[in-house]
């Protein structure tokens, strides 16, 4: 019941919010506890969860969004002008500007009205911000020897073949970080796509290309190692890849003109993920993810040669 739940109801919550965020729920039915063997304590319910469209849904900081939901339902009864005074100064004016009581408290606002308050006090980059259509791109042959240069949207309206650059950032656990592309992305906008990535420009160097793009897009600077690369292919949107890895210790500060949001997963996970729902993901990313993963099994197998080497020999001299 709280999962789909709807405002001014008493089931209605942070947990809701933060659910139909991304997923369109609804309650189907309830379940006797008659039914099971052996029989429970408790009546069960079914609720179906689709993904919801990204899109549907206006731009805005997720990361503030639910920062002030939390907040709004840490106490239920106080007005929310009370317990969101850090972030809205003069609340009478926002209220006037989102149409709402300015008594309201967080049970009465739904999930439009949570995103137009977000929207209020912290606007969303404007597309423009964005968007860099002039930028030059050096055009290469199939080889990856350049031949000349041309604008981001020549290019990519043509899929002439460039150059980028995919960077793998990990935490000390060994989590990946996904970025989701900013919806304004003139290509695959709304999917998730490696930790930081970007065009190679006139006058840089894949390397050089790759640390300005982890400082600009996650605001760090950390050592990076070339693990793989890629050539230019239709799956690579015609451009020849370097792949970096890089570990962080400290906290990231992702570039919200860039990335809708940033997530660390379990490389696992993102195993089952990009098998199971591809279309989750910019094209280019999962052919960085397979390089990705036979890098890592290669490592896995030269690591294990070695020893298994050793024991063959030590069993042949005991023979």
């Amino acid at each position: 019941m709280r999962l789909s739940a709807s405002p001014c109801t008493h089931d209605y919550g942070a947990l809701t919010l933060r659910v139909q965020l991304h997923h369109r729920v609804k309650y189907l039915r309830s379940i006797a506890a008659t039914v099971f063997l052996p029989r429970p304590e408790v009546d069960s319910s079914v609720v179906r969860l689709e993904p919801r469209d990204p899109i549907e849904l206006p731009d805005h900081d997720d990361e503030l969004l639910l920062k002030l939901i939390r907040l709004g339902f840490s106490q239920r009864r106080k007005q929310l002008r009370k317990l969101l005074r850090e972030y809205a100064c003069d609340w009478s004016v926002l209220a006037s500007c989102l149409n709402i009581d300015p008594n309201v408290r967080a049970e009465e606002l739904s999930l439009l009205q949570w995103i137009a308050l977000a929207n209020c006090i912290a606007p969303p980059p404007c597309r423009e911000q964005g968007s860099t259509p002039n930028e030059q791109f050096p055009v290469v042959d199939e080889n990856d020897e350049v031949k000349g240069h041309a604008t981001r949207s020549e290019v990519h309206g043509n899929n002439l073949r460039h150059r980028a650059v995919h960077i793998l950032i990990f935490n000390q656990f060994g989590d990946v970080y996904l970025q989701l592309r900013s919806r304004w992305k003139d290509r695959h906008p709304l999917k998730w796509d490696s930790s930081a990535a970007g065009h190679v420009t006139v006058g840089e160097n894949y390397d050089e290309t790759a640390r300005r793009e982890l400082k600009e897009e996650l605001g760090v600077d950390v050592p990076l190692e070339r693990i793989f690369r890629l050539t230019a292919s239709s799956r690579t949107d015609h451009e020849f890849i370097w792949g970096y890895r890089g570990v962080v210790s400290e906290n990231l500060s992702p570039n919200k003109c860039e990335i809708a949001r940033g997530v660390f997963f379990p490389p696992g996970l993102i195993d089952g993920w990009t098998s199971a729902r591809p279309d989750d993901f910019a094209t280019g990313f999962l052919e960085c993810w397979k390089a990705y993963r036979r890098k890592m099994d290669s490592e896995r197998e030269q690591s294990i040669r070695p020893e298994t080497f050793s024991a063959a020999n030590g069993a042949a001299s005991t023979a």
